[in-house]
């Protein structure tokens, strides 16, 4: 039975990382590989677990809009949520075992391994941090390998930085060598995505960032090489400079009238029910649905002038790319090199609601780059647009993701790897 371990790296970019001089990870040569569009996490490993275009899969970027219930979703867990077959069924039906570590959308996923970030956000406005974990005791086996225990803040926030994967690296390195590990490990090294979108790829923050990274790869190459496995390594997406600042859809939707608001205290929070639309904004891209279907030309035309938006795309241009689908909205905006989508539809700060300056992941209808940092509060997140140095979800020229491993594959795309995955896994 063969053994693989996959180790997704976040931002993990082919021209920044031969420009740190990584002709190598892991022992294994440094080669470009194109990455799904949008090139964000979620769509990325929804991809590499099926095979399939987003179009297909359903998973068009880090959130949705639920247009039953009228909400935003971001960062759900489950891994219904992905439609299609894994590539290591085949390998499983065979005997083989898998496990995930860290990955999205892998709660009651079909592996005999996995854990995942869980935390209990208690009455109080506290939180418990724990792990979800099959078997249930995995995450402590996992401490232990470590030697400490998980610290969610160093995984997303202000705080977060390479010890979270430091963390990972540790963990995953020892689990390799127990005697239950499974045949097919997939796992996600987080950390170098922090520095990269608060200070860019040219900055000297990053580069150090990567230095770290090439040291935890450098950790389970040598791991995996210890007991049997091979090792694949390979960027979700590639980092670039934020040089045009964030675009905002949802204010043009507010000043154009399509974007109703509720006053709470003196707060303004979008009123969803009342709305004509609303733009979901994540990273380079934005879902923008229609919820009133009689005004999509206009919002089309509000949003098509703003600066910065270098596309919007309906739903042939999406069918076109392998992206129509429910969850990508009626209109796709995707941002010209160099901008970014920011999800405020407030300009006076005295109007923002009370989760813009906490990290509230799930509660905030858009991504937002600003909880990487501290606001003047320091219990508070930044609300500081400008901050955000570094950004990405383009896949074009100067995108190209990297990839490294020490089996035969090509992987010349994330689809492409899923597919040469399935194959090589029951080759034996």
């Amino acid at each position: 039975m063969r053994k693989i371990l996959i180790v997704q790296v976040a931002g993990l970019g082919y021209d920044f990382a031969t420009a740190c001089g990584a002709a190598e990870l892991g022992g294994c040569a440094v080669r470009p590989m194109q990455p799904v569009f949008p090139a964000l996490t979620c769509t990325a490993q929804a991809t590499l677990r099926t095979g399939l275009a987003p179009a297909q899969h359903g998973i068009v970027a880090n959130g949705f809009f639920d247009t039953t219930l009228r909400k935003p979703m971001f960062w759900e867990q489950s891994a219904r949520l992905v439609h299609g077959g894994r590539f290591w069924e085949a390998f499983r039906a065979r005997g083989g075992t898998a496990g995930m570590a860290f990955f999205q959308q892998s709660l009651g996923e079909a592996v005999d391994f996995l854990v995942s970030p869980a935390p209990i956000h208690t009455h109080g406005g506290g939180m418990i941090m724990g792990c979800y974990s099959r078997p249930a005791d995995l995450h402590s086996r996992l401490s232990r390998h470590a030697r400490r225990p998980f610290r969610l803040h160093h995984y997303w926030g202000p705080l977060a930085s390479v010890k979270s994967s430091e963390w990972i690296a540790d963990a995953i390195a020892g689990f390799l060598s127990d005697p239950d590990a499974p045949d097919l490990l997939i796992t996600y090294l987080p950390g170098l995505d922090y520095d990269l979108q608060r200070f860019g790829p040219g900055h000297p923050k990053a580069r150090a960032a990567m230095a770290c990274v090439q040291g935890e790869l450098a950790r389970l190459a040598a791991a995996a090489r210890a007991n049997g496995f091979e090792i694949v390594i390979f960027g979700d997406y590639a980092i670039t400079p934020v040089t045009r600042g964030a675009v905002f859809p949802n204010r043009a939707l507010r000043e154009a009238g399509l974007l109703a608001v509720r006053d709470v205290r003196g707060m303004r929070y979008p009123d969803f029910y009342g709305s004509a639309a609303y733009a979901l904004p994540d990273h380079q891209v934005a879902m923008v649905h229609c919820l009133d279907p009689a005004a999509g030309a206009d919002t089309a035309r509000v949003l098509g002038a703003l600066p910065g938006v270098g596309r919007v795309m309906g739903k042939a241009a999406q069918e076109a790319a392998g992206i129509a689908h429910l969850r990508a909205g009626d209109l796709l905006l995707v941002a010209e090199p160099g901008a970014w989508f920011a999800y405020p539809w407030w300009a006076d700060a005295r109007e923002a609601p009370d989760y813009a300056a906490h990290v509230d992941i799930h509660n905030k209808p858009g991504f937002d780059p600003c909880e990487l940092f501290f606001g003047r509060n320091p219990f508070h997140v930044s609300m500081d647009t400008a901050k955000v140095r570094g950004t990405h979800g383009l896949a074009g020229e100067g995108c190209a993701a990297a990839f490294a491993a020490s089996a035969p594959l090509r992987a010349e795309t994330v689809a492409g790897l899923a597919h040469e995955m399935r194959d090589w896994l029951v080759e034996s």
